[in-house]
């Protein structure tokens, strides 16, 4: 039995300053300066100073922003995701936890509205998204580092941009990295009405890759196959079909995958591994089901098949010395976008004024709509 564990990890975010209520809290190992009697520019912010439920530990606050530096960006924030991570964040059971207070969120899309004299990557105009985790998305300003970000076209649509840069990236490098995937090969993944489920359908079919797409069964099942079909998904089943006999039927119409997605852990991790051809990966880059991943003895043994990890925010600090990789990305999957080959996942946009709702609705089981805090 192959189990993860969680590895929790104290993180210091580079550009946070909290101040609230006439106190300064520095979260970070940089500090600024205020001069007497200067007026600092304010935003609000989503802060949490303790572990909990989302619902009960997030308070709407008042924040001073610090000085622009000479290599900072002043940004506002436009849009911004509720993502899986960010509850785990809050509830103090991610692998990187900040210190607190915190400003939630680890995504979104920021316009820069005034740079550093020194700053020479972006320019006042400009879309941003965040380089990596942490940065605390969740408020209406923000200053930051010019090396925290990454730059954007504009002309791509918002929610687009808002989304980019988690679950996209994950399937991009997923389907990219681990097997040498061609037209005509099959993928099957657990989780697929997920945010990162939708992305690997768009970018397989992008590629002329079959997918097989597995999903919990509910009331609403067949309209949510439709609408996975109408991504791209080549086929839409039930978790429970993983373990009848008529899927063999299925890869009579196409290969059996040579790479597993896992997203879910438990028995469906397992189920997806009976399926993967000789020498296949299963790659689990998430655990919903809270369960362990089991390897039966004969998948390693007889089948050769590969069991490995993945996680986005790794994957962008090994690549982060000089940003190629990250940017050609980013490229790509800005390039999909414009040819309409790549859309955001089905979001609902809910005011940031109404937080405590989009946390909820975040929470709830079954959501098949990614809740996105606008500004």
């Amino acid at each position: 039995m192959l189990t993860f564990h969680r590895l929790c990890v104290r993180t210091t975010f580079s550009a946070r300053l909290l101040k609230t209520t006439g106190r300064t809290e520095h979260a970070s190992g940089r500090h600024w300066s205020h001069s007497a009697g200067r007026c600092s520019p304010t935003c609000r912010a989503l802060v949490y100073e303790r572990h909990g439920e989302p619902t009960q530990v997030v308070q709407l606050k008042n924040m001073d922003l610090p000085p622009l530096g000479s290599k900072d960006v002043q940004v506002k924030i436009l849009a911004a995701p509720v993502n899986p991570s960010d509850i785990n964040m809050i509830q103090g059971t991610y692998a990187i936890l900040p210190d607190l207070p915190a400003v939630g969120g680890n995504e979104g899309v920021a316009e820069v509205v005034e740079v550093g004299d020194r700053v020479t990557s972006v320019k006042v105009g400009d879309w941003v998204i965040p380089k990596d985790a942490g940065l605390g998305t969740w408020r209406t300003d923000a200053v930051l580092s010019e090396d925290d970000v990454v730059s954007l076209p504009n002309t791509i649509p918002l929610l687009s941009a808002a989304t980019l840069g988690v679950n996209p990236c994950t399937a991009y490098r997923m389907l990219s990295d681990f097997e040498d995937l061609k037209a005509g090969d099959t993928v099957i993944q657990n989780a697929a009405n997920s945010g990162v489920g939708q992305a690997v359908i768009q970018l397989a079919a992008a590629r002329g890759v079959n997918t097989v797409n597995v999903i919990r069964d509910r009331p609403e099942f067949t309209h949510l196959s439709d609408r996975l079909k109408a991504m791209g998904a080549t086929h839409v089943i039930k978790e429970e079909e993983l373990r009848q006999p008529a899927l063999k039927e299925l890869f009579k119409t196409c290969p059996k995958p040579k790479l597993a997605l896992n997203g879910v852990g438990g028995r469906s991790a397992t189920e997806l591994l009976r399926h993967l051809q000789r020498g296949g990966s299963m790659v689990t880059y998430g655990g919903m089901s809270k369960q362990p991943v089991t390897v039966p003895v004969s998948a390693p043994i007889f089948k050769d098949v590969k069991i490995r990890g993945f996680w986005v925010p790794q994957w962008k600090r090994a690549h982060s010395n000089d940003g190629a990789a990250f940017k050609a990305m980013l490229d790509d999957l800005c390039s999909l976008i414009k040819e309409g080959k790549l859309s955001a996942p089905a979001c609902s946009q809910i005011s940031f004024l109404d937080h405590s709702a989009a946390l909820a609705a975040a929470m709830t089981p079954f959501t098949s709509t990614k809740q996105v805090l606008v500004m």
